[in-house]
């Protein structure tokens, strides 16, 4: 079974629209390796967390900062297709 992706984040920081692109670039450069993108609103403030099934990808608190988007999905492709070319990005 494909993979599944899930953003957690924090509605009340309004970061929404951010996960809404993030995911809409994931499904746009992965759309046949995932099975679905989840979005999730946390309880817990200040939360935006990525999870590939339910292996954490990028947390923002531990990081400190928000993922790039080249930075995700590169870490989605070394997880679902190690293989696929990401074009400029891989450069």
């Amino acid at each position: 079974m494909k993979p599944t992706i899930t953003i957690e984040y924090c509605p009340k920081c309004h970061w929404l629209l951010r996960a809404a692109y993030m995911a809409q670039e994931l499904l746009t450069t992965f759309e046949d390796d995932l099975h679905s993108i989840t979005l999730q609103p946390s309880e817990i403030a200040g939360r935006y967390i990525v999870r590939l099934n339910d292996v954490e990808l990028f947390d923002r608190k531990k990081q400190g900062r928000f993922p790039e988007i080249k930075e995700l999905k590169q870490l989605v492709r070394d997880k679902v297709n190690p293989g696929k070319s990401l074009g400029h990005i891989d450069r």
